[in-house]
């Protein structure tokens, strides 16, 4: 089996010359040598010209020619209607819609993600509920503070 230091080590060099702003999302190394390689951008959107400029830098890198190992490789772009698994997607997505299951059964939080840093997250939701005391219900906005351990999934809310 291929070893992973290596590739690791070649898909942050090819990574340094295509676009120092792209991060590795997902990196697995199958049976039969099969790489698959999931790429974001911070602050823009990965293409398919992305994907093929850093696919030619890792296939035709002097230490994976050198090793005459075959392989396959698969780069893709980590699609919006995957779930955020990388604290840079979580920063990058600040201000939009997301839906967030967590740890705790049956907790789902849909709302705007507020603030992403090392720690966690901040979502924002909104409901009318009724206030004691008052004819109309009003608008409560609540404020979840969420740490990564206790983010089970967490997708972006497509809207059109």
């Amino acid at each position: 089996m291929i070893d992973r230091e290596l590739i690791e080590r070649i898909v942050n060099e090819g990574i340094q010359v295509v676009d120092a702003n792209i991060f590795v999302v997902d990196l697995k190394i199958l049976v039969g040598n099969n790489i698959f390689l999931e790429i974001d951008r911070e602050g823009g959107a990965v293409g398919i010209v992305d994907c093929v400029a850093l696919s030619r830098k890792i296939e035709h890198h002097p230490d994976l020619e050198d090793e005459e190992v075959n392989f396959s490789l698969e780069v893709s772009s980590a699609g919006l209607d995957r779930p955020l698994r990388h604290k840079k997607q979580y920063r990058k997505h600040v201000g939009r819609s997301v839906k967030v299951k967590t740890t705790e059964p049956d907790n789902k939080i849909e709302g705007i993600l507020q603030s992403a840093d090392e720690e966690g997250i901040v979502v924002e939701t909104r409901e009318k509920v009724r206030v004691q005391g008052k004819k109309k219900k009003e608008w409560v906005v609540t404020q979840w503070p969420l740490h990564y351990p206790q983010i089970k999934e967490a997708k972006l809310v497509i809207t059109f």
